[in-house]
């Protein structure tokens, strides 16, 4: 992230009254402002496959593509396929397979699969291009969190590890299942009933791991993120797979970029390597007035059918972003 931050300050600031949420804060999508009433929000997502099952596989990507909508509060509307794919070397009935594993997504979120584009590549990649609509005055971003609030995650965390002890095989089918299942998860029960709730940030946990993207939300909202590392929820055994070793290079460059505005209290050198191990098609990370945080964890407790809890506190700007122990 560090070297793309450096690129993109490098590019021409943009300018338009329209324009609601843009590059400056690393949010997880766009918006702009059409009227009054509506404004579009727009991302775009893709990567090489994490499973072997090229439909499973277009399911976890088109679920992370669209969760960048619902981080920012948004409903999706449309939907375009980004594909690279190796097809000298690939059958394309692989091809068919990530895309009807995509449809399946886009249709669940009740979005509409547009078409897409194709290129030959050296190895298949996938994601969508994602626009979704909003009310200007229910954007949620990265940049509202207040000293007080309470910190909510919606999904447990651990998919980079086990993407890894997967395909080191590792693991069995049946127990990578459950990591499958919450990355083939919509993000939408979660999204609907924080913005039911007016929260004052969100962002979803993907490549940047927890941690990286803690760190946005606190720069972005000019505060300090103070995590308990012990109540984050994790998928079942993910601290025994890192501790055999089978995590990805994300958690160091992750730890490196943030290394500066993080503060350890007291955290194993193992849960910290998965608290910054990048995610896919993780939960939202939701800050909300501690007056109703309880009332909003029920609620999720009820519309997402995984691990939900109260992970930390928002608190004044301290010397550094975060604070983990």
């Amino acid at each position: 992230m560090g070297s793309l931050a450096q690129v993109v300050r490098q590019l021409p600031a943009t300018s338009d009254p329209r324009l609601l949420v843009g590059m400056a804060t690393y949010d997880d999508a766009g918006v702009f402002r059409l009227n009054e009433r509506q404004a579009l929000v727009q991302t775009v997502d893709f990567f090489p496959p994490l499973v072997d099952d090229p439909f499973i596989f277009g399911q976890i990507a088109a679920a992370n593509s669209l969760s960048d909508i619902y981080a920012m509060g948004g409903a999706p509307l449309t939907a375009l396929n980004i594909v690279g794919f190796p097809d000298k070397e690939l059958p394309l009935e692989v091809l068919s397979e990530i895309l009807r594993g995509g449809s399946d997504k886009v249709a669940e979120a009740g979005a509409v699969l547009l078409g897409g584009h194709s290129v030959r590549d050296s190895e298949v990649k996938y994601g969508l291009a994602v626009t979704g609509l909003i009310d200007p005055a229910k954007v949620v971003t990265n940049a509202g969190a207040q000293p007080g609030d309470q910190l909510i995650l919606t999904k447990p965390i651990g998919s980079g590890n086990w993407t890894t002890a997967a395909k080191k095989e590792l693991v069995s089918d049946a127990d990578f299942q459950s990591c499958i299942e919450v990355m083939r998860t919509l993000n939408r029960a979660a999204a609907e009933a924080m913005v039911a709730f007016g929260v004052h940030a969100a962002t979803d946990i993907t490549g940047y791991g927890l941690l990286g993207h803690a760190f946005e939300m606190a720069t972005a909202s000019q505060v300090t993120l103070q995590i308990d590392a012990a109540r984050v929820p994790l998928l079942d055994g993910t601290l025994e797979l890192a501790r055999q070793g089978c995590t990805t290079r994300a958690h160091k460059s992750n730890l490196d970029w943030i290394s500066q505005s993080l503060k350890i209290t007291s955290v194993n050198d193992t849960l910290l390597i998965i608290l910054a191990e990048a995610q896919t098609s993780g939960g939202l990370l939701i800050s909300i007035p501690a007056n109703q945080a309880d009332t909003l964890l029920q609620q999720l407790r009820t519309a997402v059918p995984w691990s939900v809890a109260t992970i930390g506190r928002v608190l004044e700007r301290q010397e550094t972003s975060l604070i983990v122990g």
